[in-house]
């Protein structure tokens, strides 16, 4: 917007008035004067034409030309400055006479079908003014006056053609006059304006000028001159203030050299101090790579030797030995995989705080991850007496999407910390969902409860702290090293969720947490035969009234007829075709148990659920009569199965399940490690998976091995002294005859990023000490068949994918269905990435999402290339450096898409 100054708003207040003002009064009085002369023209010509219309009445009664013609001549003679021209016209609108010559007497003559007047009429024609007044005969044909009772009859008309131009002349002099006037008004008023603003704006000006200086610093300007009112009172608002900021300007110089040599001794101080911090920086720097090697060697060192113990014990399992040797091995065992608990919980911590932890997006079955959470809790629970039990809600789904090892570990910390610190009474889960379901995901709430010792309000601030417990004799009491709730509530808070509980000192603890679960469209499970038991009867003996709900949940969800039995109530009576569910538990004892079986009459499917593992209870009860004995907390397939099978079955539960025999292998296999122990360890486990094992005690006899025949799979460890795992691995890849050879690193490293680091080093895939016979056995498995698949160059392998799929060929094929549509989704992503105009964590995003689809699919070498992409990227490499490898997955998917139909 723009701003007008003080200068020009005095000038345009004091003319702008006296213009508008005078203008609007000059115009008025020009129009109103402009109107009076034309009506006085009228009249003047109203009182001319009247009197001749009377005198010419006299000429048209006797049809005298000669006598009208002089008559009007006359009158135009006389009255010419105002009239141009005069006629007289018939009764019949016929020019009679005219007082001179007219070009055109239309505008004189009346329009054709028009009355005559009968009164004086008026018309204006642009300058001119017409006036029309009626002949009226007023004597008879013989001179006598007509009576006055009788309409003088109208025998013709008089038009008369007045000029306005002397009205003209005279507006045109009266208007000069008022403009004059306007001028004068507007010249006096200027000179009053520039006055005005001499005397008002000048000061003004000279004190803007003076303020100006002011502010350039030259602090001694004063305003002068003599002024009034309030311009005097500006002036010496101004001197004060420049004398102020005088004043103020000294002292602040005063402050500032006194600040600067302050100042002076601040920056020597400073400097001292970033120094110091520069140290102190180098030392954290140091105290983190310390920290870092110290959790690398500590688990190296810790998990190398419990590798030879878990492993060796496992070994020891699978031979006879007496029940004593057993349980004394299954101590070892479970001490050692205790303390293997201790390290993985650091390693977790480690992991957690550095923000490195990955979590898993696949699909799985959510009550087998919790029956397989429960089973491994319930020893623990049983040798404490406590009552462990699981109920999951009816509506919450089965077949979700996610990270189920995580869910399993936030689990097993909740519920393992419930059973450590109960010593009577129950520990709870209860699986609920929370509102419905919303674009395919819902809330998963978990309810842990138990009724141990409680704690606390001082003790649970410090609940969530690491290597903290609520009491510092709780370790020395129960052990554990405080990281297992703060390693949970960090997984659930990266899951997504919220954890949180109450408690009460003495009375026990509940503990809840939420996620939020994405439904998964595929079932991962086998669906239940339920219709084969819908609607039978189920007589329930449980006193304990939580693993009571959740049975009579679980069977009603069945559709089954429950009928609750009190203990000591006898037996109703009971057809053979009914079921019989009994409950053993501190509130009923194995005695009593043995007692109403004993009392049970006919042939009944018997069923005990003992909150104990000890196979010569187990047999107890078979001898009187029970048919199935299952172990809580309850497996939801095995009661289905004890349900559907009325027939005995002695299923005494191992600690530790024997590993069924394999189908061995029909394969070389290289395995290098520098421990005698470790190296003994596999070679024992390899020959029972594999036909053929070299062993080799460093790198180097490693690469001369590898250099003098051909392996199929290679079990590297990484440190070894003469040549390293990664040194003999590289040497490997570039001169041997095993440079397509997958090659494993078996490391005790398991610090956060080492599998990653591994595979960018060459390797094909990593095994963590203490070596997992399953998952070994899994690898030497994958690998066997990618061989073979290798060999026919083809990418799908179709044996795998139904092994995935849990053995279901049309499970597969929908599975390879749904992975030839997500390729669609990708190619565009795919052909900008190459062009370089896509975000790469909108490729990273959907490489992420596409490599957890291979993994049901049965495309292993697919899932390897985007794995090593994935990978990739996660580590920061640019769109641009990966452009063969974005190639080499486009021709890795069309060779899918060729080959998926022999299979669909």
């Amino acid at each position: 917007m723009t701003k007008y100054g003080l200068r020009a708003r005095v000038l345009a207040f004091t003319i702008l008035p006296t213009l508008i003002i005078g203008g609007l009064m000059a115009g008025y009085f020009t129009f109103h004067r402009y109107q009076q002369l034309e009506n006085n023209l009228i009249d003047q010509g109203i009182n001319i034409i009247e009197p001749l219309a009377i005198a010419s009445e006299y000429g048209m009664t006797q049809h005298s030309r000669e006598s009208l013609k002089r008559l009007i001549g006359l009158t135009h003679r006389k009255n010419s400055p105002l009239i141009k021209s005069i006629a007289v016209f018939t009764q019949d609108n016929q020019l009679f006479v005219t007082s001179n010559y007219h070009r055109d007497f239309t505008r004189l003559r009346l329009p054709d079908g028009s009355q005559i007047p009968e009164l004086t009429s008026v018309t204006l024609y642009g300058d001119d003014i017409i006036l029309r007044t009626p002949i009226q005969a007023e004597t008879s044909l013989d001179g006598f006056p007509l009576p006055s009772d009788v309409e003088p009859p109208v025998i013709g008309y008089i038009s008369m053609q007045m000029t306005t131009d002397r009205a003209m002349i005279l507006q045109y002099r009266d208007t000069f006059f008022a403009v004059i006037m306007v001028l004068i008004g507007i010249a006096v008023s200027t000179l009053f304006g520039f006055r005005l603003v001499k005397s008002v704006t000048q000061p003004i000006t000279d004190m803007v000028q003076a303020v100006h200086k002011i502010r350039e610093g030259r602090l001694d300007t004063r305003v002068s001159g003599q002024l009034t009112g309030e311009l005097d009172m500006l002036k010496n608002g101004i001197n004060a203030m420049a004398k102020a900021l005088s004043e103020y300007h000294e002292e602040m110089q005063q402050n500032i050299d006194q600040a600067t040599s302050d100042l002076r001794e601040t920056l020597e101080q400073i400097e001292i101090q970033n120094v110091e911090l520069d140290m102190a920086k180098k030392r954290a720097q140091e105290a983190a790579r310390v920290k870092s090697e110290f959790l690398a060697n500590m688990s190296h060192e810790l998990r190398t030797p419990l590798n030879g113990v878990i492993g060796f014990t496992r070994q020891l399992l699978k031979t006879a030995l007496t029940p004593s040797q057993t349980d004394y091995m299954q101590t070892i065992e479970k001490s050692a995989r205790n303390l293997l608990g201790i390290i993985n919980d650091i390693l977790d911590f480690s992991k957690l705080e550095a923000g490195k932890l990955q979590l898993e997006h696949i699909p799985f079955s959510l009550r087998d991850t919790l029956n397989e959470t429960m089973h491994l809790l319930g020893p623990s629970a049983h040798d404490k007496q406590l009552e462990l039990s699981l109920r999951v809600d009816s509506e919450v789904p089965d077949h979700l999407t996610g990270d189920p090892m995580r869910l399993q570990q936030v689990i097993t910390n909740l519920a393992g910390n419930a059973i450590k610190f109960t010593e009577q009474g129950n520990v709870d889960v209860h699986i609920s969902q929370s509102g419905p379901l919303h674009q395919g995901r819902f809330r998963l709430n978990v309810q842990i409860r138990d009724t141990g010792i409680g704690i606390s309000p001082d003790q649970q601030r410090q609940l969530f702290q690491a290597f903290n417990q609520a009491d510092s004799s709780i370790s020395r009491r129960y052990g554990g090293t405080g990281l297992g709730l703060v390693i949970t509530q960090k997984l659930v808070q990266q899951m997504g969720g919220l954890i949180r509980f109450e408690s009460e000192l003495g009375q026990g603890s509940v503990f809840t947490f939420s996620l939020d679960l994405e439904v998964s469209p595929l079932p991962q499970a086998d669906q239940l035969p339920l219709d084969r038991i819908r609607g039978r009867r189920v007589w329930l003996l449980e006193p304990d009234p939580f693993a009571q709900a959740s049975l009579c949940a679980l069977l009603k969800e069945w559709l089954l007829d429950v009928v609750l039995v009190e203990p000591n109530a006898p037996w109703p009576t009971i057809t053979d075709q009914d079921m019989v569910v009994i409950g053993s538990s501190q509130r009923h004892s194995t005695e009593s148990v043995l007692a109403r079986l004993d009392d049970l009459k006919g042939q009944q499917n018997r069923i005990v659920l003992l909150s104990s593992h000890e196979p010569a209870l187990y047999e107890t009860m078979h001898q009187h009569g029970a048919q199935h004995c299952l172990s809580k907390p309850i497996n939801h397939r095995k009661l289905l199965h004890a349900l559907l099978s009325p027939e005995a079955i002695k299923n005494e539960p191992l600690a530790l399940p024997l590993i069924p025999p394999r189908q061995i292998e029909d394969i070389r296999v290289l395995a290098v490690d520098d421990n005698a122990a470790n190296l003994k360890l596999i070679a024992a486990m390899l020959k029972e998976m594999v036909s053929q094992v070299v062993l080799c005690k460093n790198g180097k006899e490693a690469v001369k091995q590898a250099q003098s025949q051909g392996f199929d799979i290679i079990f590297m460890d990484i440190q070894m002294p003469i040549m390293d795992g990664i040194s003999a691995t590289q040497a490997i890849r570039s001169q041997s005859l095993n440079t397509e050879t997958p090659i494993v690193a078996v490391t005790a490293h398991a610090i956060p990023g080492e599998r990653e680091r591994l595979i960018r080093q060459g390797m094909d895939d990593y095994l963590a000490k203490p070596i997992d016979e399953a998952m070994l056995a899994q690898l030497i498995k994958d690998f066997a068949h990618r061989r073979h698949q290798n060999s026919a160059i083809q990418q799908i392998d179709w044996t795998l994918a139904v092994r995935q799929a849990a053995n279901k060929p049309e499970l597969a094929k929908e599975m390879l269905t749904m992975l030839l549509i997500s390729f669609d989704e990708l190619d565009p992503l795919l052909d900008a990435a190459i062009r370089g105009e896509a975000e790469q964590q909108q490729v990273l995003d959907q490489i992420h999402r596409l490599n957890g689809g291979c993994a049901y699919s049965g495309v292993p070498g697919l899932q390897r290339l985007l794995s090593q992409l994935e990978q990739q990227l996660r580590d920061g490499a640019a769109l641009a450096e990966l452009e063969p490898e974005l190639l080499e997955l486009q021709d890795a998917i069309e060779q899918v898409r060729a080959e998926a139909p022999r299979y669909l």
